[in-house]
């Protein structure tokens, strides 16, 4: 199956098994999706991911959603950068989502990273997404 967007479909896939109240959801798997998963858990939004194969053969990665007392922790995750409309920040034009409580996840030439990642190493790039 092909996807337009797959950062998107990811996106969808942890925003709906957090509303159904998963403790985990599938995924396939691409270097990209894990290099933001790596985000997601390095900020304490998700316990954690696995790469893996599927019974189809083809890699899907498994991704351990987190609940503080029932609640899901990720409040809103949304895409910011579309395949049809991309959104590039400088470093001085970085977004603050939620005046700091939440976080944007940007592509930059180092990597992919926070918005607080991208200031300290004085970078920026496309904005993936932000997640409160």
């Amino acid at each position: 199956m092909s996807f337009t967007d797959p950062i998107g479909d990811m996106l969808t896939r942890i925003r709906n098994g957090q509303r159904a109240g998963l403790g985990r959801v599938k995924t396939p798997a691409s270097r990209f999706r894990s290099n933001v998963l790596e985000v997601l858990q390095r900020e304490g939004y998700i316990r954690g991911y696995v790469p893996g194969e599927s019974t189809a053969g083809k890699p899907e990665i498994t991704i351990e959603l987190k609940y503080s007392e029932g609640e899901p922790v990720i409040r809103t995750i949304s895409r910011v950068s579309t395949p049809g409309r991309r959104v590039y920040s400088s470093i001085k034009d970085l977004p603050r989502v939620c005046n700091g409580l939440g976080i944007a996840i940007l592509s930059t030439p180092r990597g992919v990273m926070s918005d607080a990642e991208a200031r300290e190493a004085n970078v920026g790039g496309e904005v993936i997404c932000n997640v409160i």
